[in-house]
């Protein structure tokens, strides 16, 4: 009966870390995807010189990611910009929700933003 105990206990503790650690698996390869779907999305413009058009391609990231994540282009992209999204579905949305909408655009800028030192008890989700 002790030792049933002692795993219940270990158990207990184990999971919710286990949990922690495959949500934040999944987010970083959220992030990663959106990074090579804007890669993609790079190429597009050398090739067209405008993102007008622009449609994401059925990547692997994005299949093996689909359970978890949608990625979408935010808006209509025009000659100049464009911005893409990752959001966070079901179970990863619950246990994730400061992570839950991850976006990026031509320049590079990432939301949610970083913590800094003026706010430090922001999320680092990128």
């Amino acid at each position: 009966m002790i030792v049933v105990a002692i795993i219940a206990i270990l158990a207990a503790i184990a999971l919710p870390s286990y949990q922690r650690h495959i949500t934040e698996t999944r987010r970083s390869a959220a992030t990663a995807c959106l990074l090579e779907l804007a890669q993609f999305a790079e190429r597009y413009y050398t090739n067209n010189m405008s993102y007008a058009g622009l449609a994401l391609p059925m990547s692997q990231c994005r299949e093996d990611l689909q359970p978890h994540y949608t990625f979408a282009i935010v808006g209509t992209p025009d000659a100049n910009d464009f911005t893409l999204e990752a959001v966070a579905i079901l179970g990863q949305a619950t246990r994730d929700p400061d992570c839950a909408r991850l976006t990026v655009d031509q320049t590079g800028a990432r939301t949610p933003l970083p913590p800094t030192p003026a706010n430090p008890d922001r999320v680092d989700c990128w």
